[in-house]
């Protein structure tokens, strides 16, 4: 029998438990990181690894379009914003250019920012705390 590896657990516990507002916060970040392998990638002439994140990249990205309720006014701002960012993706990839990652990492970083706020004063609101993620 194989021993559970307490990491793994402990990731798929706050997977399981997040709140749609976490999720979207771990996607965000998720994204981030695919973005940074990829730009290794380039730099390192690893062409598997670029494309490989850059399609995880996607991926998440196409996930957050999927995902938006579209009667929200807010979400039909995002959805044009999304798929330019997936547009990007797709460009960096074919191009080998960190300098488009540079700039989709900005724009992703931006919205996982803002999202960190959103739910810090959703709990606060909820909590009457001033507790930070």
């Amino acid at each position: 029998m194989a021993i559970p590896n307490p990491y793994q657990s402990y990731q798929q516990n706050s997977v399981n438990t997040a709140t749609p507002g976490e999720l979207t916060l771990m996607l965000y970040n998720g994204c981030l990181k695919f973005i940074h392998i990829a730009k290794k990638g380039i730099e390192d002439k690893n062409i598997e690894l670029k494309n490989t994140n850059i399609q995880k990249a996607q991926k998440i990205i196409q996930e957050l379009m999927v995902t938006l309720n579209l009667e929200s006014e807010i979400s039909k701002q995002l959805l044009p914003m999304y798929d330019y960012i997936n547009r990007r993706l797709m460009d960096a990839n074919i191009k080998n250019d960190t300098a488009i990652l540079d700039e989709v990492e900005g724009f992703v970083t931006e919205f996982r920012d803002t999202w960190k706020q959103v739910i810090q004063v959703n709990r606060q609101k909820q909590y009457g705390n001033t507790g930070s993620i």
